[in-house]
């Protein structure tokens, strides 16, 4: 997404292209089109596709479809890469591959061989979680195939239970991936097919197909990382741009220069504009339409930003102010940056959304991550770019103080190596939080009832406070690392949970339990894909009227959790025997409840978590009996 083009001996040569990344972006500039002007507005549409990320992963709930910054990013970068294939098509009669694939190089790894070895040192030295599965992560980040990588090792983009540090290389390795493979393919339909028109329809073509695949190939109850890491089922963004590239080159840009498109291009544009901003409100991972129509759209959208933003006006105007296009220019490292910090930050600080000094750590994050990317984009990624590997060597050792700075900075470059191997060798293969759930995980078999149906008790029993050999729980890993405390506020409880369960999975384990089911019943469900209205209405209607149940919500950084605990409260008042533990209520008070991971129970969250639980049955006994519940507090052991 990154282009930077200057004159030598009277030609226009193209010294770096469109740079890449994501869950991503690039730094520079598409400095000069064909002929010899700038194309201006395409750092500002880059700024708006990194600010879109950044947003997103500084708190989901503040812009839940802020992902889609990527497939902005995916349509700017295929627009500018095929401009650039064909441009040179066009100037010399060849396109010089190995120059191309350089001139990648160069602009993509420099900043990308300082990230890795930086991030990893600081996240171990932050926290050791922070660097579990970073072997995997590593391997994929230096090879361009991180998002094949991650896919083969289980890893879950949208509902990850560990901490990812290079979480968001998956695009970057998409783009890699498309940089290695489409030149070829460019170069065929430069060569064979005649008309830009037949060129576009092929890019367009295959766009259709990649949609289609993603669209076919989503399931909503298996989760979306595969279509949406997937480059066979996510590279339509870069076809469309490259479609617009051809259609562009082959006159487009006269069309885009004509008083036709000139008197409609502020009410196009405008439209444009509204409908991407409802995307980024409103498209969230929990909708089937956003992988089903959604990530499409949305590229389509930005192809028409593009069009109107290299062919004047206001709006291209608008995005090329300075402070738009130093974001774009710098949009790559900012890109590469952004999610190792807001992890190491995330870990530092241990604050939660809604909680007291939330908001002050997100500023931090961006300082830290503004000054990281300026500092790269300065005296790494420029340096290399401008004067090869070898100058920019040179360059850097020249500014280490004394006559060795050759050797120093080899030493320090050494040293860097040699630790990030060290704790690749080292990283734990399952974080702390994960090993106490696993633990736990074993005591969480349900036994049968040794005295047959419970249907008599809950005759008999009605609303009064339920002890623990009169309750059942199901959940999942927020259940399941909370079941010591439990099992000591509620003595005799039978627990059912498991890791990543969904409530498809709750319902199916009520139905399995047939009869055998008490009369308190405890339902802990959503951490993994958020809470499906027509499951828990299902398990409810299962578990009938004379049951009293105990719905605990959701605290996640997610822009579904929101909704998720509505759903929770909205489905509740239409069951007079259900109601809500507000768990979120709690962590969100204190968030040093929580585990390093920000989303299950700590060693002391977990006694707030069934204490919570212990509450809502009190009060859900008061509700209907009129008698306040007295509980003793009891010590954490």
């Amino acid at each position: 997404m990154t282009t930077d083009a200057t004159t030598r001996s009277g030609d226009l040569r193209a010294k770096g292209d469109a740079a890449a990344y994501s869950r991503q972006p690039s730094g520079g500039v598409a400095r000069r089109a064909a002929s010899g002007s700038r194309l201006a507005g395409l750092d500002g549409l880059r700024a708006i596709a990194i600010a879109s990320v950044l947003v997103f992963h500084l708190n989901a709930a503040w812009l839940p479809g802020g992902f889609i910054g990527v497939d902005i990013f995916f349509v700017v970068s295929g627009f500018l890469i095929t401009s650039l294939l064909v441009r040179e098509e066009q100037r010399s009669g060849r396109v010089d591959l190995r120059g191309f694939w350089g001139r990648r190089a160069r602009r993509l790894l420099p900043a990308l061989l300082l990230v890795i070895p930086v991030s990893v040192l600081l996240a171990r030295i932050t926290q050791r979680d922070l660097v579990v599965g970073v072997g995997s992560q590593v391997l994929g980040a230096l090879t361009f195939s991180f998002n094949w990588v991650q896919l083969a090792v289980g890893a879950d983009y949208f509902h990850a239970t560990s901490p990812q540090l290079f979480m968001n290389f998956w695009s970057l390795a998409v783009e890699e991936q498309f940089y290695l493979l489409w030149p070829l393919a460019a170069l065929g339909l430069l060569r064979f097919v005649r008309s830009a028109r037949g060129r576009a329809g092929v890019a367009l073509s295959i766009a259709t197909l990649s949609a289609l695949a993603m669209a076919w190939r989503f399931d909503p109850n298996g989760g979306s990382t595969r279509v949406y890491y997937g480059t066979d089922t996510h590279i339509f963004g870069l076809m469309i741009g490259a479609a617009l590239a051809f259609w562009y080159a082959g006159g487009g840009r006269a069309t885009l220069a004509g008083p036709g498109w000139a008197a409609r291009r502020r009410l196009v544009t405008g439209g444009a504009l509204v409908v991407l901003a409802a995307l980024l409100w409103w498209l969230d991972e929990s909708r089937s339409l956003t992988f089903r129509g959604g990530l499409l759209l949305a590229s389509l959208v930005t192809a028409v930003l593009i069009a109107s933003a290299v062919s004047g006006g206001a709006f291209s105007r608008l995005l090329d102010v300075p402070a738009m296009r130093w974001i774009g220019d710098r949009s790559y490292g900012i890109y590469l940056w952004h999610w190792p910090v807001i992890l190491i930050v995330n870990a530092d600080h241990g604050g939660v959304s809604g909680s007291e000094g939330f908001l002050w750590s997100r500023v931090w994050c961006v300082l830290v991550i503004l000054a990281l990317a300026d500092l790269s984009f300065r005296f790494i990624e420029t340096p290399v770019r401008r004067d090869g590997w070898v100058g920019a060597w040179r360059g850097v050792a020249a500014r280490v103080p004394g006559r060795s700075g050759t050797r120093v900075l080899a030493a320090t470059v050494a040293v860097l190596v040699i630790a990030t191997g060290a704790i690749v060798a080292t990283a734990p293969k399952v974080t702390s939080t994960q090993a106490a759930i696993d633990a736990n995980e074993k005591a969480a078999t349900r036994q049968p009832s040794t005295t047959g149906t419970s249907a008599p008790t809950l005759k008999d029993a009605g609303f009064t406070m339920p002890k623990g050999k009169e309750i059942d729980a199901y959940g999942d890993s927020m259940m399941v690392g909370s079941i010591p405390a439990l099992k000591y506020y509620f003595p005799g409880v039978r627990i059912d949970a498991k890791s990543n369960r969904r409530w498809s999975a709750g319902y199916a384990a009520i139905v399995a339990s047939g009869h055998d089911i008490r009369r308190g019943v405890i339902l802990s469900f959503g951490t993994n894909a958020g809470v499906d209205e027509a499951d828990l209405r299902a398990s409810l209607e299962r578990l009938g009227p004379k049951r009293m149940i105990v719905l605990v919500n959701l605290h996640l950084n997610m822009a579904r959790a929101k909704a998720d605990n509505e759903t929770l409260v909205r489905v509740a008042k239409d069951y007079p025997n259900v109601i809500v533990a507000d768990w979120n209520a709690k962590v969100t008070a204190d968030p040093s409840l929580l585990q390093p991971d920000g989303i299950h129970p700590s060693m002391t969250g977990q006694h707030t978590y069934a204490a919570v639980v212990r509450q809502a049955f009190a009060d859900l006994s008061f509700a209907h009996t009129g008698k306040v519940v007295k509980l003793k507090t009891l010590p954490i052991p």
